[in-house]
């Protein structure tokens, strides 16, 4: 199930434990119907035909009980940028580092704070285990490890 933004507020407003989803700092102009929009943490020229690690504005921590999709906003993806990765998985806590690939043909400008991934969170059925992983607390751009 996708949560809707009703329930995404409501998660964020949860009481301090292991189900609170934090995103922070958080923008209502970022909150969508069933997603919400993370933005760019500084702003940065987008090469065509490369990759380039942006990291979220926002740091994140997802409770066990959710796991999170990401997708490039439709209206970058029009323009020919695209989103390598995509999965935050339950219990994931830092800066979410963002794999741009600029497909089109011209130079994509990205300016600090511009909204250029959607996070849709799910439910998970039954129990998962917590992510402990290299990358957990990342902050900033965190290159593969």
């Amino acid at each position: 199930m996708i949560l809707s933004s009703a329930e995404i507020r409501s998660r964020l407003a949860a009481p301090a434990d292991r189900d609170r989803l934090v995103i922070a700092p958080f923008a209502g102009s970022s909150l969508q119907p069933a997603s919400y929009d993370l933005r760019a943490e500084r702003g940065v020229s987008l090469p065509p035909g490369q990759c380039t690690l942006v990291s979220s504005l926002e740091r994140v921590e997802i409770p066990a009980g959710l796991a999170a999709t990401l997708r490039c906003r439709s209206s970058y993806a029009r323009r020919g940028l695209l989103l390598g990765g995509g999965f935050v998985d339950p219990g994931f806590r830092g800066q979410l580092t963002l794999c741009l690939v600029n497909m089109g043909a011209d130079a994509i400008a990205l300016a600090q704070g511009d909204r250029v991934v959607q996070l849709i969170l799910h439910e998970v059925s039954g129990s998962a285990p917590a992510y402990n992983g290299r990358y957990q607390d990342s902050n900033g751009v965190v290159t593969a490890r």
